[in-house]
């Protein structure tokens, strides 16, 4: 293996995947990053065994073929502190992995390919194709109510449930419940889903770029979920077991509706909070007509009470919230205004935004 690349194309590659390398292994070989070399290419892979992410980028001179691992942190470190459009050599001498430039010579050991675990793709039953855009939202305004360590395993991780010519992102942690449907840029023929783990839903969300225009392919299988987005293939394993029917968590029939300015009332929340159980972050809503009434207390009897104006003109709701969970339904929401729907004392909310359709949020009452 003999070949030439421009700094900017190997650490453009090298940052998108270590994503899946984990610090601290009890393989060493989980550590490298496995590089494989033809006439035109680099192609980098990592794994952590439960997911996997490889990506292609074009090398500027070609000597000979080959592939080897290297330590996947010490060669980034090493590449990005290198001066700008500075041309790296790399070839295998032996055991090692030599890096050259007009100014240093560098030497990294390495481990045999043979022993780097790679993932087997199982075929799909449908493929997906998604805008940039759509993916990047539904995984941003669903994932941070995702389960952390629950011993529910299903709930640790974001369900995805693509059908005919839409996708739906669902998450919980059984405290709260975020929803949002998107469109697909083709139907499929027949439905699929499964649910994606945490960590790997975290890292297709940093995959996504930001601005909109890109067509993301999703394969969708029994046991794991492919996804590949401008020369970059991310593959993780699915989430064993059958998630909870949300439907059944959505609110149905009529409830009390109340608009509020969400700017108005993220700041109320922060103020109110601060004089709140630091162990409940609890705060109660007191409704009444054009009127919304937020309070916090303490252990150590201390109050903080605001009253905001808002449209509303159903009946009086008393109830509490964790107001964390509130603040980070806000934090997604792009519009002005945001709606709650009450339906009664003790009851669990339903937030949307009302130039949404297709995203809701469900939060659970707190006995305060």
């Amino acid at each position: 293996m003999d070949f030439y690349i421009s700094k900017e194309e190997v650490v453009k590659s090298l940052n998108a995947t270590l994503g899946v390398v984990e610090r601290r292994q009890t393989l060493p070989i989980i550590s490298n990053v496995l590089l494989e070399v033809d006439e035109s290419s680099l192609k980098l892979t990592a794994t952590d065994l439960e997911s996997e992410i490889s990506t292609t980028s074009t090398i500027s001179n070609f000597k000979s073929g080959g592939k080897t691992t290297a330590p996947a942190r010490k060669l980034n470190d090493l590449c990005r502190l290198l001066p700008d459009l500075t041309e790296i050599h790399l070839f295998l001498d032996g055991d090692n992995l030599k890096i050259e430039t007009e100014s240093g010579k560098y030497n990294i050991s390495t481990l045999p390919s043979e022993d780097f675990p790679v993932f087997e793709l199982e075929e799909a039953k449908s493929q997906i194709n998604i805008s940039s855009k759509n993916l990047k939202s539904i995984i941003s305004n669903t994932s941070f109510a995702m389960g952390n360590q629950d011993w529910r395993q299903y709930l640790n991780g974001l369900y995805l449930l693509a059908d005919h010519k839409s996708i739906t992102a669902v998450a919980s942690d059984a405290h709260r419940l975020a929803f949002e449907s998107a469109t697909l840029n083709e139907a499929i023929s027949e439905s699929i889903d499964g649910i994606v783990p945490r960590k790997s839903i975290n890292q297709i969300g940093k995959l996504v770029g930001d601005d909109g225009s890109e067509n993301v392919v999703i394969k969708l299988g029994q046991t794991s979920i492919a996804i590949n987005i401008s020369g970059t293939t991310f593959v993780s394993k699915l989430i064993e077991g059958k998630y909870p029917d949300y439907e059944q968590v959505i609110p149905s029939g009529e409830g009390s509706p109340l608009t509020i300015d969400r700017k108005v009332f993220s700041e109320s929340l922060s103020r109110v909070s601060v004089l709140s159980s630091e162990q409940y972050k609890g705060v109660r809503f007191l409704t009444k007509e054009n009127s919304l009434n937020i309070s916090a207390n303490n252990p150590a009897k201390e109050k903080a009470e605001e009253n905001l104006a808002c449209e509303y003109k159903g009946k009086e709701i008393d109830v509490g919230y964790n107001v964390n969970y509130i603040q980070e339904i806000l934090s997604t929401i792009n519009s002005d205004k945001i709606e709650i729907n009450f339906f009664g004392s003790n009851e669990k909310c339903l937030i949307t935004d009302p130039t949404k359709d297709d995203l809701k949020y469900v939060v659970m009452p707190l006995l305060i």
